[in-house]
């Protein structure tokens, strides 16, 4: 089905880029308030959540699955490892891939800011049903991938 955007009038309310980037960037706005007094950021709770998902993943597949460049992500994870939220181990299935997994002190820290994310979340989407957000997950799963193809 195709719709007729341009640049007619009214163009960003019937544009769902548009709409996209601005969820996007007020989610991120209030979640960087949210996790403001954990000492995280968005990069950093994003590498938190991926590697929780997964439990070991190379800087490569977080960088992947956080949306974020892989210099950003290599950036992040050396802090991380600083700052003891990782730790680091040869992938036993491929010994030149290093993987990442949370240390207990990352998990910690990945709970309190889950906690503050699953907030935002619950207000959100209070007034949507389960099976609201799960189509609007299948729908937004179909997107990113029509989106990789290009």
């Amino acid at each position: 089905m195709k719709s007729r955007i341009n640049d007619e009038p009214e163009f960003k309310k019937r544009w769902p880029f548009f709409w996209v980037s601005q969820i996007n960037a007020a989610y991120e706005n209030a979640l960087e308030r949210r996790l403001k007094h954990l000492g995280i950021d968005i990069a950093r709770w994003r590498a938190l959540m991926s590697i929780y998902d997964d439990g070991h993943l190379s800087v490569s597949e977080i960088s992947e699955h956080s949306a974020q460049k892989l210099n950003t992500t290599t950036k992040v994870v050396q802090r991380m490892v600083k700052d003891g939220l990782v730790t680091t181990r040869v992938r036993p299935t491929d010994r030149r891939v290093t993987e990442v997994s949370l240390s207990e002190k990352g998990e910690k820290l990945r709970e309190e800011a889950f906690k503050e994310a699953q907030m935002i979340f619950n207000m959100v989407f209070a007034d949507q049903s389960a099976k609201d957000i799960d189509a609007l997950n299948q729908k937004l799963s179909h997107l990113h991938s029509n989106l990789k193809k290009l």
